[in-house]
C-alpha cells in the first residue's frame, strides 16, 4: 500500500503481479520488502525498476521490472510451501561422500536458487553432519547462511520472530 498526496491509501500492483509493500524473495539476497517502483531515463527510454529493501543486510536493490521474474524475484512462499519444507526436514539426510569443495559449490547454488526446499536440503545435510562430528569453519558459515535464509522466510510466512523460526526448524531437524 502507499499513500498518495491526497491522503488516500491504495494498492499499487507492479508488473508480474508484485504488490508494493509485499514480501518478496530475491535468490541471492533472500527475503526483502518491495518498497516501490522507480522510473529512470536510460538512453532516452523510461525504464521501470522494482525497489526491494532487504532489512537484514540494510540493502536496497533495484531490479528492472521487465526482468524481475527472469532474475528470480518471486513472491514469498505460502504456508503450504513452508509446510512442505518442514515435511522435507523431517526425513533423514542421505550422506554425500563428495569432497567439500564440490559439495560447497552445490550448496551455494541451492542457497542462491531462492527455492526454500533446496535451502532446506542444505540445512538438513549440514545439520546432520554437525550432529555426528564438528563442522569446519566453511561448513558452519554455509549452514548459518542457509539457516538464516530459510528462517527469514519461515518467520515472515508464519508471522513469528526469526529466532523462533530457527528454534522450530532445529526442533524438526533434531527429531529426524
Amino acid at each position: 500500500m502507499t499513500l498518495c498526496d491526497c491522503g488516500i491509501v491504495f494498492r499499487i500492483m507492479c508488473g508480474n503481479g508484485f504488490e508494493i509493500g509485499s514480501w518478496v524473495v530475491y535468490p541471492s539476497h533472500g527475503v526483502g520488502k518491495l518498497s516501490g517502483v522507480e522510473t529512470v531515463e536510460v538512453d532516452n527510454e523510461s525504464v521501470e525498476f522494482l525497489v526491494v529493501y532487504f532489512e537484514k543486510c540494510n540493502l536496497t536493490l533495484k531490479i528492472p521490472a521487465v526482468k524481475a521474474v527472469s532474475a528470480g524475484l518471486r513472491k514469498i512462499s505460502t504456508k503450504d510451501d513452508i509446510n512442505e519444507v518442514f515435511e522435507f526436514l523431517r526425513h533423514k539426510s542421505k550422506r554425500k561422500k563428495a569432497m567439500w569443495s564440490k559439495r560447497a559449490q552445490e550448496y551455494e547454488l541451492k542457497i542462491n536458487s531462492g527455492n526454500p526446499v533446496n535451502i532446506a536440503q542444505v540445512v538438513r545435510e549440514l545439520y546432520k553432519e554437525g550432529g555426528e562430528m564438528e563442522l569446519s569453519f566453511s561448513e558452519r558459515q554455509m549452514y548459518q547462511q542457509a539457516m538464516e535464509r530459510l528462517a527469514r522466510e519461515v518467520s515472515v510466512v508464519e508471522n513469528i520472530d526469526e529466532s523462533e523460526a530457527v528454534r522450530r526448524l532445529e526442533m524438526v531437524l533434531q527429531a529426524a
